[in-house]
């Protein structure tokens, strides 16, 4: 499995408008074949930096997910919302995978 990890550096000042972008993609990522991981927004420090993570099988099934993207309709809607807004001011993709034995690992208690 491979993680398709998306650093945005948003508007500040509009964090309540990514906040909706983020979560509209909680309904089309899975419609289009991605497992999402989550979005997440500053909270303390840094205040233009966010991440979504959406993981795959492959990038031959990220390749399948980003067509179903193109032709959904609520999909494009949404990247149109953000960029008529202005949200995102950059954004970065870099594929990484989890190393065994690393990853959802409970505390001991």
């Amino acid at each position: 499995m491979i993680t398709c990890f998306i650093r945005y550096q948003i508007d500040p000042f509009q964090r309540d408008g990514f906040k909706t972008y983020a979560e509209n993609w909680g309904r089309i990522i899975p419609r289009c074949g991605g497992h999402l991981v989550g979005y997440f927004l500053p909270h303390e420090g840094t205040n233009d930096v966010a991440w979504g993570l959406i993981a795959f099988d492959s990038l031959a099934s990220y390749e399948q997910y980003r067509a179903r993207l193109r032709t959904d309709p609520e999909a494009r809607e949404n990247f149109a919302m953000a960029q008529t807004k202005r949200l995102i001011l950059r954004e970065e993709r870099n594929f990484v995978e989890v190393v065994d034995g690393t990853f959802e690992i409970p505390p001991k208690t």
